[in-house]
C-alpha cells in the first residue's frame, strides 16, 4: 500500500549537513503518518523523527533536538530529514517509515509497518 525510497545520505565530516529525502508512493485515499528511524553499527533501531499528518506537529529524539529538522512536501509526497551539525554518532543507515494513521493518536512504534530500504550517513571526525 505504500512504498518508500530514500535518498541522500553519504559522508560528511563532523560539523557538516545533509538532507535525506524519501518519495512516497501511497493510495491518496489512505492518510500515513511518517517518521524517520536510524540503526547505528551495532546498535537497535531509533526513532529520530515523526512528523503528523499535514506538519502541524514534529517530534525529536533528545539525541537531534535542535540539529536536525523533518518536513515534508505534500504536494511531491516527499518527506525530508535536514541534518547539520553532524557528530560522528549520528553514523547509522537512515530509514524513511510510515503508519496508517490511528485515529485520534500518534502511531506506537510498532505501527510503522512500511520501511524503504535505507540509506547509510557517515559522518567522520
Amino acid at each position: 500500500q505504500v512504498r518508500l525510497v530514500e535518498s541522500g545520505g553519504g559522508s560528511v565530516q563532523a560539523g557538516g549537513s545533509l538532507r535525506l529525502s524519501c518519495a512516497v508512493s501511497r493510495d491518496p485515499r489512505k492518510s500515513v503518518c511518517m517518521a524517520w528511524f536510524r540503526q547505528p553499527p551495532g546498535k537497535e533501531r531509533e526513532e529520530v523523527a515523526r512528523i503528523s499528518t499535514g506538519g502541524s506537529a514534529t517530534r525529536y529524539s533528545d539525541a537531534v533536538k535542535g540539529r536536525f529538522a523533518i518536513s515534508a512536501d505534500y504536494a511531491k509526497d516527499i518527506l525530508y530529514l535536514q541534518m547539520n551539525s553532524l557528530k560522528p554518532e549520528d553514523t547509522a543507515m537512515y530509514y524513511c517509515a510510515a503508519a496508517l494513521c490511528p485515529s485520534g493518536r500518534d502511531p506506537y512504534e510498532w505501527e510503522y509497518k512500511y520501511w524503504g530500504q535505507g540509506t547509510q550517513v557517515t559522518v567522520t571526525v
